[in-house]
């Protein structure tokens, strides 16, 4: 199980890393989607590009990867409104609007993906084996 499980550490700390750069250098679509009750909805975008950076390098650490593993597990729970923000008022990003074939499946993968930076971080097991790991 450690190889998929490593395999899996590293797309997914790519995939945090691609984005949380696009958070630093086009922050505007995810603006867009930011709930309204987010005050200063740019510096809280820039700042959640960071934190997905500084998370994805983290989970690449050993010693730090149980803790990149809880926050971005964390991050991903609380990012969850901007993308129900973005299905339900069918907000532009670059002029285009995406329909339910794109929203709903990415509603859907919200819970996969907080399960997966668990799992990647060696916080959980589940479904592998049915332990909670201790922080080390």
């Amino acid at each position: 199980m450690n190889r998929p499980r490593a395999v899996a550490r590293v797309v997914l700390a790519v995939a945090f890393f691609a984005v949380g750069i696009v958070h630093l250098k086009a922050p505007g679509g995810f603006v867009a989607i930011t709930p309204d009750w987010v005050p200063y909805p740019r510096n809280v975008i820039l700042a959640t590009g960071l934190c997905e950076i500084a998370g994805a390098v983290a989970l690449l650490v050993p010693r730090l990867r149980w803790w990149a593993g809880v926050m971005l597990a964390l991050y991903a729970l609380c990012v969850f409104p901007a993308n129900i923000k973005h299905a339900v008022d069918g907000v532009a990003i670059g002029g285009v609007v995406l329909g339910p074939w794109y929203h709903v499946p990415r509603l859907l993968f919200q819970p996969v993906i907080i399960w997966w930076a668990l799992w990647a971080g060696t916080v959980i097991d589940w479904p592998f084996r049915r332990t909670v790991r201790a922080q080390p």
